[in-house]
């Protein structure tokens, strides 16, 4: 489906890039269209760039209308799938 979703920033590496996590899932993305990204800071992630930065109750809400809504584990899986 391809939602943007809410995840964790864990790690900051070169090249504007970072990794996030996500129900245990680690992901490394493109953080090149944001500015002052720190670990610890909650992002919406799509098609591997962090698109905008969002506060840790906003990333709490949506996670759970997205997995009430039942799209939340179908992100997780294509997610999982990337990594591997």
């Amino acid at each position: 489906m391809c939602l943007a979703i809410p995840a964790k920033v864990v790690e900051l590496a070169d090249g504007d890039m970072a990794t996030v996590a996500l129900e245990g899932i680690k992901k490394k993305i493109s953080i090149a269209l944001l500015e002052d990204v720190v670990p610890g800071d909650y992002v919406l992630v799509h098609v591997g760039y962090a698109l905008h930065k969002v506060s840790p109750e906003e990333a709490a809400r949506t996670l759970k209308l997205m997995s009430e809504a039942g799209v939340l584990k179908e992100e997780l899986e294509e997610i999982a799938g990337e990594t591997q």
